[in-house]
């Protein structure tokens, strides 16, 4: 049997998905390993005895200055901050993308602005934010939106515009109004299709959160990167980094379920 027709189940998916991470820490070691027998002092590469030793000081014990257990204290003040941003960019795309999908003139009115407002790179407009909501969450929160609100918005429009003209025209011809177009046609289709842009905006999200928090911020996991950073602490910042990398994975894969439940049929074969 050829490799492209292929199908592999998701246990044997999940093991083999795991093969190179495993290789990868395994090569992490190794070379850790033989960086520490030329220098034990050696802070590129730390052991993961010495990462084990870091964090339990951020996990276990209360900071003696704000009385916090700071990495728990970081996870939550990032998650509130990615979790709003989200919220507001998902509602903006479902409202403004059915609207410039299913509405021509609206779609010609306002296409124009919503893509001009996605090419623009977000980071450049981090210091007109800080400016314009000062330095509190606000500023970070809006990054997040600006960032990825207008891709999910062109993403949920090109969706919705490329329905089949014939579903549109049976719906006219039964009755159904505007709205109900919007409603009972376009909403269902569009639904699956946040999920997707949900989950394709979640590594951007992270980017623009932690570019934030670095710049100007007194809490949260970019914060906390970038202010260890200083004393060369890889220590700190790679169980940070792969903290990261496993909220991530873990809002995806409950995206990933959501949407196969909710919407079983969009999926087809891929259940």
């Amino acid at each position: 049997m050829r490799w492209v027709n292929r199908r592999i189940g998701r246990t044997n998916g999940l093991l083999l998905g795991l093969i190179p991470i495993l290789l990868l820490v395994f090569v992490y070691l190794v070379f850790s390993a033989e960086r520490h027998a030329i220098n034990p002092a050696d802070k590129i590469l730390p052991l993961p005895s010495a990462m084990a030793q870091a964090m339990q000081g951020l996990i276990f014990e209360r900071d003696q200055l704000s009385g916090r257990y700071l990495f728990w204290a970081d996870t939550l003040a990032s998650l509130r901050r990615l979790g709003l941003g989200l919220a507001i960019s998902t509602l903006s795309a479902l409202l403004v993308g059915l609207m410039l999908g299913i509405l021509p003139p609206v779609r010609a009115t306002f296409g124009m602005l919503v893509t001009g407002m996605a090419v623009i790179p977000p980071i450049a407009l981090l210091p007109i934010l800080f400016i314009a909501f000062g330095l509190g969450e606000t500023a970070k929160v809006a990054l997040i939106v600006i960032g990825i609100a207008p891709v999910m918005i062109r993403d949920l429009a090109a969706h919705i515009g490329a329905l089949p003209r014939e579903t549109i025209v049976k719906a006219q011809t039964l009755g159904a109004s505007t709205w109900q177009l919007i409603i009972r046609v376009a909403l269902p289709q569009a639904m699956p299709r946040l999920i997707q842009a949900m989950r394709l905006a979640l590594g951007p999200a992270w980017v623009f959160l932690i570019s934030a928090e670095a710049i100007a911020s007194d809490i949260g996991l970019g914060y906390r990167i970038f202010l260890v950073r200083r004393y060369l602490a890889m220590d700190v910042i790679l169980p940070y980094v792969a903290w990261i990398a496993l909220l991530a994975f873990t809002i995806d894969f409950i995206l990933t379920w959501a949407s196969r439940r909710l919407f079983a049929w969009a999926h087809g074969a891929d259940r």
